[in-house]
């Protein structure tokens, strides 16, 4: 506010959205992805500023960080915490006969499944060469025994900031973040992602091979299946996860 910069140009030098910075100005954490992004974020931020960006995030680290918390385990208060972990005597011996009976029932199936599976095998021989008989004369069958799809692994890896959108089976795997440079997510595994590129600044690794992205003005979409590969989206068919 001293030096008169409105929140736009601080989101246009930093290329951290507008709401995550108002988030930061009012220590409003739960509005931020985690504590590792919230530390980036303050470094960042602080250097737009030319403020110290290595005192902010000890603060933000003494006050707002438990120790034996992981980098991306939300902050609970310490009140809900105990209660969280002091259940009643009864309720604890009522959870652990239960996860025994879950545990006892599970077994049970396997067992049985392991031996009906055997006595079918047994006796399927000739079942099996009719069926490869009938398949190599044209019949149907073959397309039942197709095997399924395999799973897609799919990491990027961010050379500049880059907003990601990335959804694997319909689910949201990186829910619109931005990515730090140098930054690289995990592996992910499903038989269809989709995703949302804020620019061209990550490498998309698909089953090992590295695939640029190439450069563009506008968000660029893709789908990626093992049957296509990597395949463009349109403009208008980009996922989005708000």
């Amino acid at each position: 506010m001293r030096a008169r910069i409105d929140v736009s140009e601080i989101e246009a030098t930093t290329k951290i959205r507008a709401k995550y910075l108002r988030a930061l100005e009012n220590e409003e954490w739960s509005l931020l992805p985690g504590p590792t992004f919230v530390k980036s974020f303050l470094r960042t931020y602080a250097d737009a500023l030319g403020v110290d960006g290595k005192a902010l995030v000890e603060e933000y680290r003494l006050s707002q960080e438990h120790q034996g918390e992981g980098p991306g385990e939300p902050i609970v208060p310490s009140g809900e915490r105990r209660r969280s972990r002091s259940p009643s005597g009864s309720s604890s011996r009522g959870y652990t006969i239960a996860v025994v009976s879950i545990l006892a029932v599970i077994v049970l199936l396997v067992v049985l499944l392991a031996t009906n599976s055997g006595s079918k095998s047994g006796t399927g021989g000739s079942n099996h060469a009719a069926t490869g008989q009938h398949t190599r004369t044209g019949g149907s069958t073959g397309s039942t025994h197709a095997a399924r799809p395999r799973d897609v692994d799919l990491s990027l890896h961010a050379s500049s900031v880059v907003y990601v959108c990335l959804l694997g089976d319909g689910r949201k795997l990186i829910p619109g973040l931005e990515l730090q440079p140098g930054q690289t997510t995990p592996t992910y595994h499903a038989r269809r992602f989709e995703v949302t590129l804020g620019n061209s600044g990550v490498t998309m690794v698909i089953d090992g091979r590295p695939r640029t992205v190439p450069a563009s003005s506008e968000a660029i979409g893709y789908s990626v299946t093992r049957a296509r590969g990597r395949h463009t989206l349109p403009a208008g068919s980009l996922p989005t996860c708000r």
